[in-house]
């Protein structure tokens, strides 16, 4: 899997055309899409300030769109409501508008992983209770979209506590030793015929 960035610049139309990022965190996407020349609004209720930024949840946005795609990274499982959620995000979206979505399924961490990678799965469990889960996410995605892409890979490294690399987290799901649970997911909005 390539970095996020660069996953999220392949699927995307070629600028500059407007995209709408859900879950923007500390901006540094919006930022790299806006460097890259695409018309960029960034959500998140913690947004950093500045034009391309609006503190809110997605439910709560008021901009009339149309967006050409709507980008999340590690966001979606964290909304309220997601049927509420994708609701609005693809109805923001114009015609043949995408969503592409960088995201993990917290709920496939097995016992076996956890303690390959040093992480304490009652813990884990405990502080991911309530989220969205993977499969979730996905099957509110295919209700609403054309699914293009679906595929799993690493996504524990990104956490500070698991003593894995990429690199090594690749090679043990490669083998069968390691369940994958980050996902990337690219869909389009079905175009009315």
């Amino acid at each position: 899997m390539v970095n996020v960035d660069e996953f999220v610049f392949a699927e995307l139309p070629d600028p500059p055309v407007r995209v709408l990022e859900v879950g923007c965190g500390g901006g540094e996407l919006a930022r790299a899409l806006a460097a890259a020349g695409y018309d960029v609004l960034a959500v998140d209720p913690d947004a950093p300030d500045g034009p391309l930024f609006r503190r809110t949840k997605i439910e709560e946005l008021e901009d009339p769109g149309p967006f050409a795609a709507a980008v999340a990274s590690r966001s979606l499982h964290h909304v309220h409501d997601l049927a509420v959620a994708l609701d609005k995000i693809v109805g923001l979206l114009g015609p043949g508008g995408c969503v592409v979505l960088d995201d993990f399924g917290w709920e496939r961490l097995d016992a076996r992983s956890a303690v390959r990678v040093g992480i304490e799965l009652a813990e884990w469990r405990e502080e991911h209770a309530g989220l969205h889960t993977s499969e979730a996410i996905v099957r509110e995605l295919d209700r609403r979209l054309s699914r293009r892409r679906l595929v799993w890979g690493p996504d524990l490294y990104r956490e500070e506590r698991a003593a894995v690399t990429w690199e090594l987290e690749r090679n043990l799901i490669e083998t069968g030793e390691l369940e994958a649970i980050g996902f990337r997911y690219v869909g389009a909005r079905y175009d009315p015929r």
